[in-house]
């Protein structure tokens, strides 16, 4: 039975998938919202980008210098672990789950209002393509943000390592900057980056689904949102797992 709905599901968003994908009617007007979505789905999410990851470089360099106290380990771990951490995983993985419950909600939120409202009925009955209208320029929009916002998250948790070493005597800022030279491949940068423009369709495309197809009242739109926010969570774990193997055999 699970199985039977999960496939129903799937089938009935590779439909919708195609019906956002398809050529705008009015180029204008998509290039126009798309700024639009750009500055609301990424430019708004800096703040709490920084903020995370500030904390978050900071609590790595801690944890990191108080565990490895052994003398077998090189004195470089710190800095070094802390950025393959930020590279690997918090940077893109962490990073678009957090992203996951702003921007997934907000678009399952907003969509979904517009369903229950009969806003998107009436773009149906004037004979625009509301799926493409709506969702696309949303796609689009984060799509080509989420990079600039995989820079920001690197470049401030690496600053919350500084500021730990400068500020504390936990750790001497030459030896951690020293970690984060040692053996740095530049891959890892570009590995961030490829999953993070994966998860970024994710996040949106399956908030979209979620937010377009509600029916009834603002109760219903409650449950897309959170059932975006648990689905895209779970999607991106699955999909972590499979663009690690790929991408780092």
């Amino acid at each position: 039975m699970i199985i039977s709905e999960s496939l129903a599901s799937f089938g009935k968003y590779c439909i919708f998938m195609g019906r956002v994908f398809s050529i705008p009617d009015r180029w204008k007007t998509f290039f126009s919202r798309t700024f639009f979505e750009i500055s609301k789905l990424g430019v708004d999410s800096i703040p709490l980008v920084i903020v995370i990851s500030l904390f978050i470089g900071a609590v790595i360099t801690i944890q990191m210098e108080i565990n490895t106290v052994s003398p077998l380990i090189p004195a470089y771990s710190t800095g070094l672990a802390t950025r393959e951490i930020i590279l690997l995983e918090f940077s893109n993985s962490i990073l678009c789950l957090i992203l996951a419950g702003k921007v997934g909600s907000n678009i399952a939120s907003e969509i979904g209002t517009m369903r229950v409202t009969e806003q998107i009925d009436a773009l149906d009955i004037m004979g625009v393509n509301s799926a493409n209208f709506l969702v696309l320029p949303k796609v689009i929009g984060f799509l080509f943000y989420m990079p600039i916002l995989v820079v920001f998250c690197i470049f401030t948790s690496f600053l919350g390592g500084f500021f730990i070493a400068i500020f504390t005597d936990i750790i001497p800022l030459s030896r951690f900057v020293y970690g984060l030279q040692t053996m740095f491949q530049e891959w890892y940068v570009w590995y961030g980056l490829i999953k993070s423009l994966f998860f970024s369709f994710i996040i949106t495309s399956v908030a979209a689904f979620y937010g377009y197809f509600v029916h009834g009242g603002a109760l219903e739109v409650g449950k897309a949102s959170t059932n975006a926010v648990v689905a895209s969570s779970i999607l991106i774990l699955l999909l972590d797992v499979v663009l690690t193997k790929l991408l780092l055999q």
